[in-house]
């Protein structure tokens, strides 16, 4: 071969491997990245499992690894961010408790690899029975938003407007004298119905024995509601991705006057009855003959009380309205979860305040990381204690008795806030019927 056939062949050469070399360059820095990254899938898993931060909140992806192709397809749409991860190859939930149940990772996945379940296996959730159009086995009571477990504000109002799609549908609307709905409920779930049934022309009537927001008015002063875009009648496409409470029940009030619904305030639902043509529905003020109920009450209209003594003191209430007017206060705060946890932090930056946080776990298993950094810089701050593995064993006018790890421990105190959830109103959906299914980590 002449020198010149070697130039050549070396020129040949030289030019493949300006095209290739990039392309291997490009091939090997994307398998590092990728192998960096599920290192630290790996890495927040276990310094979760070792924290016990294990149990999600509510809804949430139940992976089967044996239709899993790892694509990680649902990681990238999660809108909390690391919840789901590659784990050898395999998506697993490595952020268990940053879940709130959007659902998007199964929408996501294209081997309909994950199932949205409710509960674990360590931890059940009472859920009522309903079906596809949310109807539950009592025809023409419909269930939708925080009562049927979808807590989360955009789920919510998903539900109350699928839900009233469902009920104008249904033979019989728009005949006889008996109203097309009742709806139970001004939350996120009953408002968008409500707008649903404005928007339908229905023959409708919506009580709430509160204000409009139902759960949400009853959250902490500045409270960031984190939210999707959501579709609401009458409306369209709500795009809101960090706004306060304040500034979200203002724009449903805007949307209330503008569209002219009918929401009936401080008028509490007390009795449902059946009759021949449907149910009759009685109330503080009024009883209304309808074909079909929507409740979309909250699961935590009743609070979930400690059954310790002193536990009917005037001191002592179940949620945080105002932090600003514990200022100067010794104050307890009771629960794991984020109501308690934002309770805590919040009333804890009040000028002069004294904060125990006393939780029964090892762990804010429930509670979302926002909430529990909050916690914590407030307890490196001096003037919040984190009693882990507590309960209150009595409240007295000036001090409470808590026992702490065996340990009985008596605080000053001027008030205490139990924030350990709500009771599923079970007596009264069994009253009329309905049939409630505890999950462990079911559909």
């Amino acid at each position: 071969m002449v020198l010149s056939d070697l130039l050549v062949l070396f020129g040949e050469y030289a030019m493949l491997l300006v095209y290739v070399l990039p392309i291997v360059i490009a091939i090997l820095w994307s398998h590092h990245r990728k192998r960096s990254k599920y290192e630290k899938h790996k890495q927040l898993l276990e310094e979760n499992v070792r924290a016990g931060l294990t149990e999600p909140a509510s809804l949430h992806p139940l992976i089967d690894p044996n239709l899993c192709i790892g694509c990680n397809s649902c990681a990238e749409v999660c809108p909390e961010g690391d919840v789901i991860g590659i784990i050898e190859e395999k998506a697993a939930l490595i952020n268990p408790t940053h879940c709130i149940g959007h659902g998007a990772c199964a929408e996501a996945c294209p081997v309909d690899a994950i199932t949205l379940v409710f509960g674990t296996e360590k931890r059940g959730v009472d859920i009522p029975y309903i079906n596809e159009h949310f109807e539950t086995n009592v025809p023409g009571i419909f269930i939708a938003g925080e009562l049927g477990g979808m807590g989360l504000i955009r789920n919510a109002i998903e539900q109350g407007r699928q839900a009233m799609e469902s009920i104008r549908q249904k033979p019989g609307i728009g005949q006889g004298s008996d109203l097309d709905v009742v709806i139970v409920g001004a939350g996120p779930a009953g408002f968008s119905a409500t707008l649903g049934a404005h928007m339908h022309n229905l023959r409708y009537v919506t009580v709430e024995q509160e204000s409009l927001g139902g759960t949400v008015s009853h959250f902490p002063r500045g409270k960031l509601v984190m939210t999707q875009p959501a579709e609401l009648p009458l409306v369209g496409t709500v795009k809101f991705t960090e706004i306060s409470k304040e500034q979200l029940l203002g724009f449903w009030h805007k949307v209330g006057t503008k569209t002219g619904i009918r929401i009936n305030f401080k008028e509490r639902m007390e009795s449902i009855m059946r009759t021949q043509s449907g149910f009759e529905v009685t109330t503080t003020k009024n009883t209304y003959r309808t074909k079909n109920i929507l409740l979309t009450i909250g699961r935590r209209g009743t609070p979930r009380k400690l059954g310790v003594p002193g536990e009917q003191l005037t001191k002592v209430v179940y949620r945080l309205v105002d932090a600003e007017q514990y200022r100067n206060q010794k104050v307890l705060v009771v629960g794991g979860g984020d109501s308690a946890l934002e309770a805590a932090a919040s009333i804890a930056e009040e000028p002069g305040t004294r904060v125990i946080l006393s939780y029964r776990s090892a762990a804010f298993t429930r509670a979302k990381d926002r909430n529990r950094k909050r916690v914590a810089d407030a307890e490196q701050r001096g003037n919040l204690a984190v009693l882990l593995q507590s309960n209150i064993k009595e409240i007295l006018p000036d001090k409470v008795v808590i026992e702490h790890l065996g340990k009985i421990i008596e605080a000053p105190n001027d008030a205490v806030i139990i924030s350990a959830g709500g009771v599923l109103p079970t007596g009264m959906l069994k009253e009329l019927g309905i049939s409630v299914e505890t999950k462990f980590g079911t559909n």
